[in-house]
């Protein structure tokens, strides 16, 4: 039996100063399924969503929602008229409580005056047990991890009884087991009668989950086809317009001599406890566990971004102390940061501001003022080497996809000249085609004897870029294994070792 059509949008066009952002893109959703939606950085995805949901304002074409048209001025509308939206970057008042978050702009009032909290407790119980998600109503958000405050958007997704739910790469911060209860909640709301939008790099999770696949390339529409009919290799095709026959580049680095000695490494505010670790010249190691396990808190301690209560860094058999991010930095160290959003991009700046910050001085002449031009050049080397797709160096770069957003900053980094280079989730929301080129530069930089140590949740990336793999587990070194011989079962054991 044909499914009804819930959503339809057709010939929608969006453009912005330089970039013509979707070119005649149509999409139609039926009830009671998830249709997928994929494509590169930058193909139009989150731009398509956003002109549903009132962020942007198309230009041009036509949404239909149960057969009315709809047109929504703001995100407010969308969410009254049953579509809601879990972005990608979590947008949260961090200081206020769960179910602040949930019910903020539409409290429930005793007499029309004052806030029923008790009401607002009980409906937050209530959306929480149905969704089998275990968190505190009254917990503040900012002491959460970032895959719970995922949960969290997700349960006010589904508190607004939406019809239409967009998920935008909503398992970038969750471990498999949260991945697995993720697809458990899309599953229930689809058997609700829901259309479920899911936008996502991750192709496994695209055929298990998805009904149909609506892959778009450079803001233009490509194919619908349904999800048990494709291949990853087909979906690949698609996207990237080209055939990707290798996940990983080769694997041509040799470590050397030991540069980095971590020892005793303990936080004061964290679960980080007494790791210890080497790390030679060329290698690239990652980091494994679960979530809360302490591994971003580990490169954050190396980094100085967080209050270390003991513990000893050397580098190339001298001691360095690491305070904060600036003596960091001195001292030959570079960190990209798991929430790009938060504490990666300076939205307010444009392309070049944000390339360039981590290497002013390389760039002022005389020492009295900044060189445009040598700045401009650093700038293209970066937009070059990681394929960034901007309209120009000027563009702002929250105006960029978050992938896109991503590339700007490791070029950042890259242009530090970094002796050791800190990797949380450096492929987080990132497109296939552009993983491949990330993996790349990482390789390209332990091939110049540089440390790279990096945090991931995929455990394919790991085993597929490391030479080793540190596992964490409960804020302590649960075991090291070889990333060539590992098996993702030995991984997954030594990360419950001590929870």
């Amino acid at each position: 039996m044909e499914q009804e059509v819930l959503l339809e949008m057709k010939d929608i066009c969006k453009e912005f100063p330089g970039v013509k952002a979707l070119d005649h893109v149509s999409l139609t959703v039926k009830r009671g399924t998830v249709h997928a939606l994929m494509g590169e950085n930058g193909a139009g995805k989150s731009t398509l969503m956003k002109c549903l949901f009132g962020i942007y304002a198309k230009n041009s074409g036509q949404i239909f929602l149960e057969g009315r048209e709809i047109n929504f001025k703001n995100s407010k509308e969308a969410l009254e008229n049953a579509v809601a939206m879990v972005h990608q970057e979590l947008n949260q008042a961090l200081k206020r409580n769960v179910m602040d978050n949930i019910w903020l702009g539409r409290y429930p009032k005793v007499a029309g005056v004052m806030v029923n909290e008790k009401k607002i407790y009980n409906d937050t119980k209530k959306v929480f047990d149905e969704l089998e998600i275990d968190v505190d109503p009254k917990r503040i958000m900012s002491t959460m991890p970032v895959s719970q405050r995922q949960m969290v958007e997700i349960a006010k997704a589904v508190s607004f009884n939406s019809k239409i739910i967009v998920f935008d790469e909503p398992t970038s911060s969750l471990t498999e087991e949260e991945v697995e209860h993720l697809f458990k909640i899309i599953n229930m709301l689809r058997d609700k009668g829901c259309g479920i939008i899911y936008i996502s790099h991750k192709m496994a999770e695209i055929l298990r989950i998805s009904d149909e696949v609506t892959i778009m390339r450079d803001g233009t529409y490509v194919a619908t086809k349904q999800a048990k009919e494709l291949t990853t290799e087909e979906i690949i095709r698609l996207m990237v317009g080209r055939e990707l026959n290798n996940q990983f580049p080769p694997k041509t680095n040799e470590p050397g001599e030991v540069a980095l000695e971590v020892r005793k490494l303990s936080a004061r505010y964290s679960v980080l406890e007494d790791v210890s670790f080497d790390v030679r010249k060329g290698e690239v190691v990652g980091i494994a566990g679960l979530d809360g396990s302490g591994r971003t808190e580990c490169l954050e301690n190396i980094f100085g971004i967080a209050t270390r209560s003991g513990g000893t860094i050397t580098l190339d058999g001298k001691p360095v102390f690491n305070r904060n991010a600036k003596e960091s930095i001195k001292n030959g160290f570079a960190m990209l940061t798991e929430e790009r959003r938060a504490t990666g991009i300076f939205g307010i700046l444009d392309i070049r501001e944000n390339t360039v910050i981590s290497s002013l001085k390389k760039h002022k002449k005389h020492h009295l003022y900044l060189s445009e031009k040598s700045m401009s050049k650093d700038t293209q080397w970066s937009i070059d080497a990681m394929r960034t797709k901007t309209p120009s160096q000027t563009t702002k770069i929250r105006a960029l996809s978050g992938g896109n957003q991503q590339k700007v900053i490791l070029g950042r980094w890259l242009l530090t000249e970094p002796e050791v280079l800190l990797l949380d989730e450096p492929t987080r929301g990132i497109d296939v085609g552009a993983k491949y080129e990330i993996y790349q530069l990482i390789l390209d930089l332990a091939n110049k004897d540089k440390v790279v140590i990096m945090v991931s949740s995929e455990m394919p990336e790991l085993l597929g870029v490391c030479d080793r793999i540190l596992v964490m587990s409960g804020g302590r070194l649960a075991g090291e294994v070889d990333a060539k011989t590992t098996t993702q079962e030995e991984i997954m054991t030594l990360a419950a070792k001590y929870v």
